[in-house]
């Protein structure tokens, strides 16, 4: 087990290069179960979501191999093998295989998710989808177990907006009989992704990106090369980060138009960017204002940056509330962000942070992937060394954080942990 230690104080500026989408990875991979010959999605994540997904395709009988960011599936001899413990529970977004093998084999068996500790994360909707479009799912100690003689098409309204149940319906429906009407779907470009992605494979499929999705099954679907999309919320993290110890920084491979509402709070809030097709360049702020931020579903605030963006609110001149309205379990950053100086409360599903405080360097732990984002943000800005835990889920969704920021100029490095240092984080 290592550490994160950040020197703070050093001003950053240069140039980072974006990676491939975590939120697509996650899906994109899965989605290579339905077809019946190789594909190649190229610009994956070096990141240990991306690992465990390689290694559950090969448990289930791919043909794997993942170099320099492109990864070739050959899931021609895949079987339908149950997948209730393992790696499977360390990830987060493991439930995409269940409507992928649900599509290709009519049958799964995936234990239930594991992951960052958000909060209940339901799978309602996803079980809803797969019961119209013809499965039979039940939960039988702690695994889904999902059957199907065959699946058909079916109209399914979304009683809340998910991406997670917009991806695992579309998953299912590509290879059912007939039409499936996904209503009140989810927007988020990493739908936009997959459908790209299945669309070549031989899918067809028409309005994603949009609150209705229309998929026709076919019977079966081709191998294909996919060039994944950049990852908008490692963007906006290097943004917020721009922002918070920057002296100019360019943030390269991004498509800004998947980050409007962050560009937004950044000008209103004073700092300088600027933002061509596939660059947004961050300038330093003479003086911040404090801003108050929603998150919402695309296109509106994003809850990955909620944590990450309370960090930088801590150096604006006045007060911003901060209200997540995705998760209400997001703030488990805030006590961590306290030990370094922040002054900052929680009032239910809102932080309330008064800014214009100069952060001081503490030891402090990732509880969860972007609130370890939160605490690196926090470390750049504070004055002294900041020790942060739990890389774990760190490593989870930024690839290759200390290069890049060690390009930027910044003075961090890892460390392993000692013995005593373990000890006292399992008994914390």
């Amino acid at each position: 087990m290592e550490k994160l230690m950040i020197a703070g104080g050093s001003p950053l500026k240069g140039t980072v290069r974006i990676s491939g989408a975590k939120n697509s990875a996650v899906a994109l991979i899965p989605a290579t179960i339905l077809a019946e010959s190789p594909v190649t999605i190229e610009g994956l994540p070096d990141i240990s979501d991306v690992q465990i997904l390689k290694g559950l395709l090969e448990e289930i009988g791919g043909e794997v191999s993942f170099e320099n960011n492109d990864m070739t599936v050959d899931p021609s001899s895949m079987i339908s093998m149950p997948l209730p413990n393992g790696k499977v529970k360390k990830l987060r977004a493991s439930y995409y295989l269940m409507g992928a093998m649900l599509g290709r084999f009519k049958k799964a068996v995936i234990g239930l998710p594991g992951g960052c500790h958000l909060g209940p994360r339901p799978i309602d909707q996803h079980i809803k989808g797969f019961e119209a479009l013809g499965a039979h799912v039940t939960n039988e100690q702690g695994a889904i177990y999902l059957r199907a003689d065959e699946l058909r098409g079916a109209r399914i309204y979304l009683d809340v907006v998910s991406v997670g149940a917009t991806i695992n319906i579309m998953l299912a429906a590509v290879r059912a009989k007939g039409r499936t009407v996904i209503e009140n779907a989810a927007k988020e470009p990493e739908i936009i992704d997959v459908a790209t992605l299945l669309t070549n494979m031989g899918a067809k499929i028409k309005g994603a990106g949009t609150d209705v999705i229309r998929i026709d099954g076919v019977d079966n679907l081709n191998g294909c090369r996919h060039t994944i999309i950049p990852d908008r919320i490692e963007a906006g993290t290097y943004m917020i980060l721009g922002a918070a110890a920057g002296d100019g920084v360019l943030i390269d491979n991004v498509i800004p138009h998947h980050l409007e509402s962050l560009i937004a709070k950044l000008r209103e809030m004073g700092v300088q960017i600027e933002a061509n097709d596939e660059q947004v360049f961050v300038g330093p702020a003479e003086k911040m204002k404090a801003v108050d931020i929603k998150t919402l579903v695309y296109p509106g605030f994003p809850t990955d940056l909620q944590q990450p963006f309370t960090s930088l609110l801590t150096a604006a001149d006045g007060t911003s509330m901060v209200t997540d309205t995705i998760y209400g379990a997001r703030f488990k950053h805030i006590d961590e962000l306290r030990r370094m100086n922040a002054n900052i409360k929680v009032e239910g599903r809102s932080a309330i942070i008064n800014g214009s405080v100069k952060l001081q360097g503490a030891k402090v732990k990732a509880s969860d992937l972007r609130a370890g984002a939160s605490l690196v943000i926090a470390g750049l800005m504070a004055e002294g060394v900041t020790e942060v835990t739990g890389l774990e889920h760190i490593d989870r969704g930024y690839s290759h954080l200390v290069d890049k920021l060690c390009g930027l100029g910044a003075t961090i490095w890892r460390e392993k942990l000692t013995k005593e240092e373990i000890e006292q984080l399992n008994n914390a």
